[in-house]
């Protein structure tokens, strides 16, 4: 396990922070792991709708890119914002259950000064669960 706090990272917080842990971190790959829980949106019984996985992805994500930016400019990351677009996304279960443990893995396609595209692989249990691009523009503080 990687021992920086996932808030200095993102800005998530209470309902909205789905990622437990930090498993590996660098400046071109995160992996995350997240237990589903009854507070987690999209949640439908015992279950929830795979689409979140879309959000694991993008917090993931900012992970990596915040360790890198972290790295570059010391703890000073406030102050900008993000905007995550998705670009593919691909779901083989149609429900994930209640206390499923996910773990999140993420990696750079292509990077280039505020734009990122990242590629995100999901499983449960060892099993692929989905696959998700998403494509990050951070704002530049005037």
């Amino acid at each position: 396990m990687v021992t920086v706090d996932i808030e200095e990272l993102l800005p998530h917080r209470n309902g909205m922070k789905l990622i437990d842990s930090i498993i590996e971190v660098n400046e071109e790959r995160a992996v995350s792991k997240s237990t589903v829980t009854e507070k987690w949106p999209l949640i439908e019984g015992d279950s929830i709708n795979p689409i979140v996985l879309i959000e694991l992805v993008a917090q993931t994500a900012g992970i990596c890119i915040g360790w890198e930016e972290l790295k570059k400019k010391g703890k000073d990351l406030e102050g900008t914002g993000w905007l995550a677009g998705v670009k593919e996304a691909v779901f083989y279960w149609e429900r994930i259950p209640l206390g499923s443990q996910i773990i999140i893995d993420v990696r750079k396609v292509f990077d280039f000064e505020n734009y990122h595209e990242i590629s995100g692989m999901i499983s449960v249990g060892g099993d692929l669960v989905g696959k998700v691009s998403v494509q990050i523009v951070k704002s530049v503080p005037e």
